[in-house]
């Protein structure tokens, strides 16, 4: 998606990822230090990046710096969604810390990757009309 669109990607890891080798990937290996990773993300997050996450609390951050922000699952997060986000990942600590059995995520599905890629298509079409208004 990102070489037909013609956009530069960052992947970013605290440790060697194997990538595709491309003149628009990056590969970013940031130190093994708490929130290393989210922090260069963050940092870098404005009006022009779409972050792909499944961490809530980088969401909202990046969402906070002008990102447009899609989980792989093709969710988009929203400045409207993120609260709501946020106070039910807090509710599920809670109820992990207190020694409830609660299940994680389903597993990634065919319909997952194609939400992701529709929405990921999205974004990016709708940040080059306003990088280059028609």
């Amino acid at each position: 998606m990102a070489f037909r669109h013609e956009v530069p990607v960052a992947i970013v890891s605290n440790s060697i990822m194997r990538i595709p080798v491309h003149p628009l990937v990056e590969r970013v290996v940031v130190s093994d230090g708490f929130d290393a990773a989210d922090d260069w993300i963050a940092e870098r997050a404005d009006a022009s990046a779409v972050v792909v996450t499944t961490d809530i609390l980088l969401a909202d951050r990046c969402l906070k710096a002008g990102a447009t922000v899609i989980a792989p699952t093709g969710k988009p997060f929203t400045t409207s969604s993120i609260g709501g986000a946020i106070a039910t990942r807090a509710i599920m600590a809670d109820l992990r810390a207190g020694g409830d059995a609660i299940g994680g995520p389903a597993p990634f599905s065919k319909t997952d990757r194609s939400r992701f890629l529709s929405a990921l298509d999205q974004a990016l079409v709708t940040l080059k009309r306003k990088v280059r208004p028609a």
